[in-house]
């Protein structure tokens, strides 16, 4: 397992452009990243992104051969996503609405994912809006929870999930629904960033639920790679 310390501007060095309100690349982008480098891509593999925003992961998949579905449920990411591809002349087949019914009946040989995670007083997912792509619920599970259910109908024998987290949200847990529905998995890197407008912004609700301590300044993030055993 890594361990790494990233700065709030960090993310993935290419260049991409962003509709108002997409999810620009950030520390979670960039350590997902780290993570899809270490596994085996090529023409043959068939990748499918969930939340896509940016398309940066789609992209770098992308760039190293592999098939390429991306998924989001915004528009703006839709079409920054598609832009982002034309202009990196890449093929990144972009699909509209939620992960599970625009997958349906189709496998994957890798499965990443950069849900929404933080921790919202809202237990009501946002429609629309920036939020919608960090809002998660009272325990940043809304989305997370649904992937680690539908994960085993995604993967092709042998196949791979990559996803990202705040530790907020209880990297056991995720092993453990991931194990509940027959795949193993285990944090394979983590990363301390520091708090963000959000957070810090939701500080005296957090320390209220307990998903946080008056003198947290970090969020650690958490890296969950899952597989068929």
């Amino acid at each position: 397992m890594t361990s790494t310390a990233f700065t709030p501007g960090e993310a993935l060095s290419t260049a991409l452009i962003a509709l108002p309100g997409v999810y620009r690349p950030q520390a979670d982008t960039l350590l997902l990243a780290e993570a899809l480098t270490r596994e085996d891509l090529g023409p043959r593999k068939e990748v499918l992104e969930i939340g896509t925003g940016t398309g940066a992961l789609a992209l770098h998949a992308a760039d190293r051969g592999a098939r390429v579905t991306a998924v989001d449920v915004a528009w703006p990411a839709i079409v920054t996503a598609r832009l982002n591809a034309l202009r990196r002349r890449v093929p990144l087949r972009v699909l509209h609405g939620d992960f599970a019914a625009r997958t349906a009946g189709f496998r994957y040989d890798l499965v990443v994912a950069n849900p929404p995670y933080v921790p919202a007083p809202s237990a009501r997912l946002p429609s629309r809006g920036p939020e919608r792509a960090w809002d998660a619920g009272p325990d940043g599970r809304g989305v997370i929870d649904r992937i680690c259910a539908r994960a085993p109908a995604l993967l092709r024998p042998g196949g791979v999930l990559l996803m990202v987290h705040s530790g907020m949200c209880g990297a056991q847990e995720t092993i453990d629904r991931l194990a509940a529905a027959r795949l193993a998995a285990e944090v394979t890197a983590r990363a301390s960033v520091p708090w963000g407008p959000v957070l810090r912004s939701r500080r005296a609700w957090l320390e209220q639920q307990g998903l946080a301590a008056g003198t947290d300044e970090q969020e650690e993030l958490v890296i969950i790679r899952a597989w068929y055993s």
